[in-house]
């Protein structure tokens, strides 16, 4: 069971992103609910959101190795690029398709 960092700026998609996460056997967890020394194994963002596009600089700088799935109301741009996303998804997406990124990205 992987730990799964969510920035997610929308209340009611962030539920149905943890419902996903747990659905694949692994633990959702929110901006605050880390500790500085822990490391989730991976994130997914997004990363139309400035605050989330920061967070994920921020964690990128500290582990180069993190995954990142990019959830996006957006297509990619140079600063989501620049986070070497595993994955990019842009909503609305098939729900199969993020338990597929997931997958891929724990591997």
């Amino acid at each position: 069971m992987a730990r799964i960092l969510i920035h997610e700026p929308h209340p009611d998609v962030r539920v149905l992103l943890e419902a996903v996460v747990r659905r694949a056997g692994h633990e959702p967890v929110g901006r605050g609910e880390l500790t500085s020394d822990e490391t989730p194994e991976l994130m997914i963002l997004e990363p139309a959101s400035a605050d989330g596009l920061a967070a994920a600089a921020k964690l990128r700088r500290r582990f180069e190795d993190l995954p990142i799935i990019c959830a996006s109301i957006e297509p990619p741009n140079v600063a989501s690029k620049a986070l070497t996303p595993v994955a990019y998804l842009l909503k609305p997406f098939r729900l199969g398709e993020l338990e597929s990124a997931i997958a891929a990205a724990l591997r």
